[in-house]
């Protein structure tokens, strides 16, 4: 979903483009970056990477920074960044260790697994709220061994961007802060996302320190919606997994949300006012045609900077809708894979698994029921009055979430889990199919393909199956009872009645 249509004079468009998303300034929340600083200073680590968690505000030409978040140990207890004393000795790291004065900085250079922090990216921004994103990384070292090592810092950005994408705005850059500590000082730079990265990729950008959270609006969203999917007999011969069944019908949600109009507060507003609004926390109802009946529900939050349009505020609340299906669907496909990768392990150890994971399955095959229970939302008190989410499944926990909030965002453990919002019920984020004609719920293609018998596969209109055409003949008669039944009834009611009208007259 490109904001831009590149359809003619490409040049131009692409120049417009990249300079309506150029970011002159950027402001961090001041006392969560001094905090920050104090916690790396008493560390004496000689370098340390992680993510940078804001917002980017295209209208304002800004970027707002609300956390600093370090990249955690790797499965092997390594960390994400080092400093290779020489480059002839890849054996000789400073993994962690102290700051040394006479350290030769000239000879030294930076290593970082970038896999590792692009993963960490992938995961955080599955945490996150309309607003906020991954806007880039921070680099805790020193001033002369920074000026060595930018090739491999725009090469760790540019794995974060392709992780933790940021769409709708067209935003090809992203924010690298290093905080030196000899000399003393931080810096900010847009790391441009070109396919040719070089050091020339890094331009100076406006940093200061001030007031962010204080300036947050929160915007609160319940959306509910139908799912339905067509599936049609000429697919049989491509037939789709139902995980990207799923993705398209998202798409399709996504189109649809796009132009939806909002109720804020219960009133209609005009969307390109600033974000001005009394209160803490504004409800926000999407007008969406035809949602009488509703089977799925999403709690979305969002936060816009007072200074932004409401239009604004809407885009992050919708952006983080379909975030949240996809994150759902991504951590529901993992969990498939997993077990997939188990199987495949039981099998050579002689043991076959013949179930298929519901994401894997192809849906023009499923003959027997079936059901797909979407992980609940979650949202966990973060920095100030903001909250981030995190998603259980039917089995899990609030334990889970309390490690996921330590591992991933350097959190201290929660104390209170009463201070968790579940405002999400299990019942409306689960689906669920049935191919049994005696039950009381619709079969599968009932559910999925409501429409004329013309369209349904051929192999369930053309069934030679003979138990399947006995119980049509079955079901033809019994209903031929029913009617001859009625008929019947209604002939004697008739009889009865002449007779008593004749016999009293």
């Amino acid at each position: 979903m490109s904001p831009i249509n590149f359809v003619s004079n490409k040049t131009e468009q692409i120049v417009q483009w990249t300079t309506a998303t150029m970011v002159k300034a950027v402001v961090g929340e001041e006392i969560q970056l001094k905090s920050v600083e104090d916690r790396l200073s008493h560390s004496r680590l000689s370098c340390q990477v992680g993510l940078v968690i804001g917002k980017i505000s295209t209208s304002l030409d800004r970027g707002f920074v609300f956390d600093l978040v370090p990249t955690p140990l790797n499965d092997a207890g390594e960390a994400a960044s080092w400093i290779i004393e020489s480059k002839d000795d890849n054996n000789n790291k400073k993994k962690g260790g102290s700051k040394s004065k006479t350290q030769s900085d000239s000879s030294s250079s930076l290593s970082i697994d970038k896999d590792w922090v692009a993963e960490h990216a992938r995961q955080v921004s599955k945490m996150l709220v309309g607003g906020m994103k991954v806007v880039g990384i921070y680099i805790w070292m020193n001033e002369s061994l920074f000026k060595n090592s930018t090739l491999v810092l725009c090469q760790t950005v540019k794995g974060v961007a392709d992780a933790a994408p940021i769409r709708d705005i067209g935003w090809d850059e992203r924010l690298l802060i290093h905080i030196s500590y000899s000399p003393s000082r931080w810096t900010c730079r847009n790391c441009s996302l070109s396919s040719n990265i070089t050091s020339s990729s890094l331009r100076p950008c406006d940093f200061k320190m001030g007031r962010v959270f204080s300036t947050l609006q929160k915007f609160r969203c319940i959306y509910n919606f139908d799912i339905r999917f067509p599936i049609f007999h000429e697919s049989i011969s491509n037939p789709k997994k139902f995980a990207g069944i799923l993705r398209d019908v998202i798409s399709s949600h996504a189109e649809e949300l796009k132009g939806a109009k909002a109720l804020i507060n219960g009133n209609l507003v005009n969307v390109d006012e600033q974000c001005s609004f009394d209160g803490v926390l504004h409800e926000v109802e999407f007008l969406i045609p035809f949602m009488q009946h509703t089977s799925f529900q999403v709690c979305s939050y969002a936060y816009s900077n007072s200074k932004e349009s409401i239009s604004q505020a809407l885009a992050d609340l919708k952006g983080d809708i379909v975030s949240s299906l996809h994150s759902r669907l991504d951590i529901i496909c993992d969990e498939a894979d997993g077990q997939l990768d188990s199987d495949s392990v039981a099998d050579v150890g002689g043991e076959v698994s013949t179930q298929t994971p519901i994401p894997h399955l192809q849906l023009q095959s499923l003959r027997k029921g079936c059901s797909l229970c979407f992980p609940r939302r979650v949202f966990v008190p973060w920095l100030g009055d903001t909250y981030i989410c995190d998603y259980l499944q039917p089995s899990e926990t609030l334990e889970v979430v309390k490690d996921h909030c330590v591992e991933l965002m350097s959190m201290e453990a929660l104390t209170d889990t009463s201070m968790v919002l579940e405002p999400e019920a299990e019942s409306a984020t689960s689906m669920k199919f049935s191919t049994n004609s005696n039950s009381n719920s619709n079969s599968f293609w009932a559910t999925a393909m409501p429409v004329s018998p013309e369209l349904r596969p051929l192999s369930l209109n053309n069934s030679g199956d003979k138990g399947s055409v006995s119980g049509k003949q079955l079901e033809k008669s019994s209903s031929n009872i029913s009617i001859i039944a009625a008929l019947l009834v209604l002939f004697i009611s008739v009889l009865v009645g002449l007779f008593l009208f004749a016999f009293r007259t």
